[in-house]
Parts: C-alpha cells; structure tokens; sequence
C-alpha cells in the first residue's frame, strides 16, 4: 500500500502548511497593452486563504493514513 502511505504524506504536509501560513498567493496577468515600442503590463496579486478547519482536517486524514496497518497476508 504505498501508494496509500504517499498520499497520507502529502496530506500530512499540505495540512500542516495550511494551518501555518492560511493559504497562498499567485499573481495573474490581468492587461497586457502594446502600443508600437511602448508595452504595458499589469498583474494583480491574489490570495486564496484556506480555512483552519481544512487545514486541520487534512492533516488527520494524513496522520491516519500513514499510521494505518497495511492489509498485506
């Protein structure tokens, strides 16, 4: 089952990063002018903020996941 105890990890990892910084930014490309040489860019920051319970919620799943018996006979 380790396919199992990878995706226990990952959520393990993304809950705790979710509980430590609540969530994260990425800039988008919003208006792109050209005008002959002149060229104008504009970009906005955005940020999605992931709720406590989400976070905290993944974790457990992740800590359950990876403590779990493996069901191999």
């Amino acid at each position: 089952m380790q396919g199992t105890k990878l995706i226990g990890a990952v959520l393990l990892a993304l809950g705790i990063l979710a509980v430590a910084y609540g969530g994260f930014s990425y800039t988008k490309d919003t208006d792109h002018i050209k005008l002959g040489p002149l060229e104008i860019e504009v970009k906005d920051k955005e940020r999605v903020n992931v709720p406590l319970w989400a976070g905290i919620l993944a974790s457990v799943a992740g800590g359950v996941l990876l403590a779990g018996k493996d069901r191999r006979a």
